[in-house]
């Protein structure tokens, strides 16, 4: 399976696609610097509200670079089972790439600042706030572009849509006052509360949110690649 891993990302680097996504989230992250310094944890909190949908649509690109045929032939290889893991874990490889270079970009344009009142958090602890915001996203942005991807949908109409449905109604279904904030991952929630108090047990409970999230997409995506079978 880690021969299938380095496989899949070595395609998804030397065809070029891998740069669109990355592209696209710096122009973003840079846009959003550019209005102004802020502390790290409202930066960052901010950054993987911005990073969620690039995150999934550089997901949806790499699984998508390869062909059906060499698909399939995947799963005769080495399973169907593991066939889908690779594909999930290249994914996240890739998605922590992206996470490193947002949580190194700020600082190199100078949009973050330090402690600047006697209240205000710590280098430190606005870092791992930033980087639990930016982590927390990963799982349902890789999930949310599997189920986006063409093994999945089938058609690149059909990726798209699920794609754009989704990144929107995270936003949308994150707001303050929604209906059902559930049906979406904790997205907006956790910016909110990385800029905010950052209470332990709201840090817990918004984990524990993205992971019960995460595992229903997962067995979604099971349950469509099976049947596609």
């Amino acid at each position: 399976m880690t021969a299938l891993v380095r496989l899949r990302l070595a395609g998804f680097l030397r065809t070029g696609r891998a740069l669109a996504p990355v592209l696209a989230g710096l122009v973003a992250l840079g846009i959003l610097y550019g209005g102004g310094r802020a502390q790290p944890a409202e930066a960052y909190g901010v950054s993987a509200v911005v990073l969620f949908p690039v995150l999934a649509w550089q997901t949806k690109l790499l699984l998508d670079v390869e062909p059906d045929g060499q698909r399939r032939l995947a799963q005769v290889v080495v399973g169907a089972r593991r066939e889908r893991a690779a594909g999930l874990v290249a994914a996240v490889v890739a998605a922590l790439g992206t996470v490193a270079v947002a949580m190194i970009f700020p600082w190199l344009v100078g949009g973050v600042t330090g402690p600047v009142e006697p209240g205000d958090r710590s280098i430190a602890v606005g870092l791992a706030l930033g980087l639990w915001a930016h982590l927390l996203a990963v799982p349902p942005a890789v999930l949310l572009g599997a189920l986006a991807s063409r093994a999945c949908t089938g058609s690149a109409g059909y990726g798209v849509a699920v794609l754009a449905l989704g990144a929107v109604g995270a936003v949308v279904l994150g707001l303050s006052g929604s209906v059902a904030p559930w049906l979406a991952p904790p997205i907006m929630p956790t910016a909110r509360t990385a800029a905010g108090d950052a209470a332990a047990l709201t840090v817990t409970l918004l984990t524990l949110w993205a992971l019960a999230w995460s595992g229903v997409a997962l067995a979604g995506y099971v349950w469509r690649r099976r049947s596609r079978a």
